[in-house]
């Protein structure tokens, strides 16, 4: 009983930490929020019923959470929008005075997350 309600806690806890992260990331910009609220719904689902719910039925991120459930698409606005997100970060992290390690192993790990990205589907 005991650890059934620590996990309930454990699951509501990162349910709600990714969902408070998720609405910081709706206003400040470079800071994701739907892969906040694809953890939140993740974690919802196995503790708190009602939040998953609520995620899927919202008219703005709902759509794309079950597209990611349903087929892990991801829609190519949002791959763009990664891109140039990483790009810009490339460039700025080159001009800062940052270890040559940083320098070129922050784009190489960028780099291979865009290429997962761009090799989920869209639809």
């Amino acid at each position: 009983m005991l650890r059934r309600a620590v996990k309930l806690v454990l699951w509501r806890s990162l349910a709600g930490a990714a969902l408070l992260l998720g609405l910081v990331g709706i206003f400040v910009p470079g800071l994701p929020t739907v892969p906040f609220l694809l953890v939140a719904a993740w974690a919802g689902g196995r503790g708190w019923p009602r939040l998953e719910q609520w995620l899927l039925d919202h008219p703005k991120h709902g759509p794309a959470i079950r597209r990611w459930r349903d087929r892990r698409a991801v829609p190519r606005s949002a791959k763009w929008a990664s891109t140039l997100t990483m790009a810009l970060s490339t460039a700025l992290i080159a001009l800062t005075p940052a270890p040559l390690a940083v320098k070129l192993g922050v784009p190489a790990l960028m780099l291979a997350v865009g290429t997962w990205l761009w090799l989920r589907p869209e639809r």
